[in-house]
């Protein structure tokens, strides 16, 4: 089960009430990410920079970590419009707010890395700087699938001093890391922590899956959104994104960063096109539960079921079916008459993280084989992946 998980959002400072709407996001589909290594934009000097360093070189101090990196990270401000739940007495409704946020810099050109809910949608962007300037931005390009967003600002040549990522595939359980952002609105705070856990699965602003996301325990807290997590050399192995939901709404001790890889590669093709891609299946699934496999008849013992395929999806086109029913196993409701996935290209499918992280290292266009169970018969489906459609 997914922890639940709350954005790290910009810090809200007032609205206005404007207007009557309706709508919202359901979370059909299965995203990933190419994490291989960087797309290069057009131009070489447009990347990201990308260093690494061995792990038996001694760390930085915190004070020269925060010397190193701290230049380079900005204040985000802009107007974004929300939505207002309706009440007994009145409809629901648009409120123009301002908000201010983090991000960093990652090249000369003045692109700067943040989260895509930062600046979605948002109007009157500007970015402040640690020397006091505060200059206009534009979007280069947003992904909501991953969290990650581009805006390029006109700031002085001496304004921009790019901060280098680091892989974070490297990164380790214990591994110290600092967190530079705006928290509550409070400039350039650094917090520490160490790396809690790797490989989590986190939901992105459009309800797909975020794989391989960083916890820690450095205190991240709203106004920190897009800042970035640090490790002892002071690169960055993350973006930090989400905290621990429950009922407090401040940090409590569990905080979410996007993988560095992640952010590079995506970064790397919004400069590049404006825009990324990832690999999409078009289905929603859940791991199958071993207590209801020993007690359903036909129902694999292990592999995750289909619960629901989007329409013109990769999924759909290759005939998957999703479950027509629930039953309830010891509490548990359990869907069942569909299609069960339980290999890919004819390795094992144990749980839903599993499938995720499969369709995470592939790109539209690749060709799976797919393992799949209905009514107790196995049978191989070819797919060809697509692109996650614009949200």
């Amino acid at each position: 089960m997914k922890p639940n998980l709350k954005l790290t959002l910009p810090i809200v400072f007032a609205a206005a009430v404007a207007g009557a709407i309706a709508g919202g996001i359901v979370g059909l589909l299965l995203d990933g990410q190419s994490t291989s290594g960087t797309i290069a934009p057009a131009t070489a000097s447009a990347a990201p920079l990308v260093s690494t360093t061995s792990k038996s070189t001694p760390g930085l101090s915190p004070e020269a970590i925060y010397r190193r990196a701290a230049p380079a990270v900005v204040v985000i401000s802009d107007t974004q419009t929300t939505v207002v739940p309706p009440t007994l007495f009145t409809p629901a409704s648009k409120e123009q707010v301002s908000a201010l946020g983090s991000g960093f810099v990652v090249d000369k050109h003045g692109d700067i890395v943040t989260n895509d809910h930062v600046v979605q949608g948002a109007t009157g962007i500007r970015v402040g700087f640690s020397n006091g300037g505060s200059y206009p931005a534009k979007i280069v390009g947003t992904d909501p699938s991953t969290d990650v967003a581009v805006v390029r600002v006109k700031a002085p040549p001496t304004a921009l001093e790019p901060i280098t990522f680091d892989d974070s595939a490297r990164i380790e359980v214990g591994d110290p890391v600092y967190a530079i952002g705006n928290p509550f609105g409070l400039d350039r705070t650094m917090t520490a922590g160490i790396v809690s856990a790797t490989g989590r699965d986190i939901q992105s602003p459009n309800g797909l899956t975020i794989p391989n996301a960083i916890q820690t325990d450095a205190p991240i807290n709203h106004g920190n959104s897009g800042g970035p997590l640090l490790d002892r050399y002071g690169r960055v192995i993350g973006v930090n994104a989400q905290i621990e939901g429950g009922t407090v709404n401040a940090n409590v001790g569990v905080g979410f960063a996007i993988p560095s890889n992640t952010a590079i590669s995506v970064a790397g093709q919004v400069i590049a096109s404006g825009r990324a891609q990832h690999a999409w299946l078009g289905v929603r699934i859940e791991t199958i539960n071993p207590g209801a496999a020993a007690v359903i008849r036909g129902l694999p013992a292990s592999g995750v079921m289909v619960v629901q395929v989007a329409k013109h999806s990769p999924a759909a086109k290759a005939g998957l079916k999703a479950a027509t029913s629930q039953v309830t196993v010891n509490g548990m409701s359990v869907p069942i008459g569909g299609d069960a996935i339980v290999g890919i290209d004819g390795k094992p499918v144990a749980t839903s993280a599993q499938l995720a992280d499969t369709v995470a290292r592939r790109k539209p266009g690749e060709r799976l084989e797919l393992q799949i169970v209905r009514h107790d018969k196995r049978r191989t489906v070819g797919i060809t992946l697509g692109n996650v459609p614009a949200r």
